[in-house]
């Protein structure tokens, strides 16, 4: 379904298939990217390039995908504010609900709803059209954002009003660097008894000990080692806003958050104990 404008920021190894799957599901789509190739490549399928990042507000819906807060309240503010009245401000970024409602504070008196829309899952699967999207915000906002994210996402998540999509999101991902660590555990503790790491994975695979962190594991085609290395830089920015979050809003996560660090990878283990901020 086409819904007017979009304008998109971020078309990094995530963002990029969005942008795909939204010009293939027929979206008028403006993007900005630093990188010239990625601007050739999206100008190539049909996406519109803009030079600045303000051009990028001329649009209905405007989609922000970068990595952490730090990012988002750089490039966020200077679109918001040169959005016209009744759009609609979405941010795919995992991180502090206190974040979004900052921006809200910036858009309500521009008429901008702020949409946050936290999600799961990989490139690939974003290529498919099977992410699932948590939507917060406003209803009317919110449903705005679901028309447009359906064109890569197939499971939508209604979690209520701003800052309950962020927190639901944090939940899950201290959960999953839980489940993750103690994945980890288990195939050092299979290779000291002989059983390989793709043995145990896709024994994992159909059996009651399995779960999406070892489904990710097999699926990424790294060993062990190589993958804990790789994904500790986002699950250390993830408990570090959960942390934050959770001592924002007074509700205590203090178990969910020991049990993230019992295992091989550093998850900012001293940062979260003594409270200070560990942003990779």
């Amino acid at each position: 379904m086409q819904y007017g404008r979009i304008g998109f920021v971020g078309a990094g190894k995530i963002g990029e298939p969005m942008v795909e799957r939204l010009v293939a599901a027929g979206h008028r789509t403006s993007v900005y990217a630093r990188r010239p190739e990625v601007r050739d490549r999206l100008a190539r399928i049909g996406a519109a390039t803009t030079p600045t990042i303000t051009d990028v507000a001329a649009s209905d819906v405007v989609i922000a995908c970068v990595f952490d807060d730090a990012q988002l309240t750089e490039v966020a503010p200077t679109v918001i504010e040169a959005m016209p009245l009744h759009t609609v401000f979405m941010s795919h970024t995992t991180g502090s609900p206190d974040t979004v409602r900052q921006l809200e504070r910036i858009g309500a008196p521009r008429g901008v709803s702020i949409v946050e829309a936290p999600f799961s899952g990989t490139p690939e699967i974003i290529r498919d059209g099977r992410l699932t999207v948590l939507l917060g915000g406003d209803d009317d906002a919110v449903d705005r954002g679901a028309a447009v994210v359906s064109a890569y996402a197939s499971r939508i998540h209604r979690t209520g009003g701003l800052g309950t999509a962020l927190s639901a999101k944090l939940l899950n991902n201290a959960l999953f660097a839980a489940c993750t660590q103690i994945t980890l555990s288990a195939l050092r503790s299979a290779d000291e008894l002989g059983i390989g790491e793709g043995v145990l994975l896709d024994l994992l695979a159909d059996s009651s000990g399995g779960s999406a962190a070892a489904r990710y594991i097999a699926d990424s085609g790294q060993d062990a080692e190589a993958y804990s290395t790789r994904i500790a830089r986002y699950l250390t920015k993830d408990l570090d806003a959960a942390r934050a979050a959770a001592d924002h809003l007074g509700v205590d996560i203090t178990n969910l958050l020991a049990a993230a660090q019992l295992g091989p990878m550093r998850l900012g283990a001293s940062e979260l104990a003594s409270g200070a901020p560990d942003r990779a």
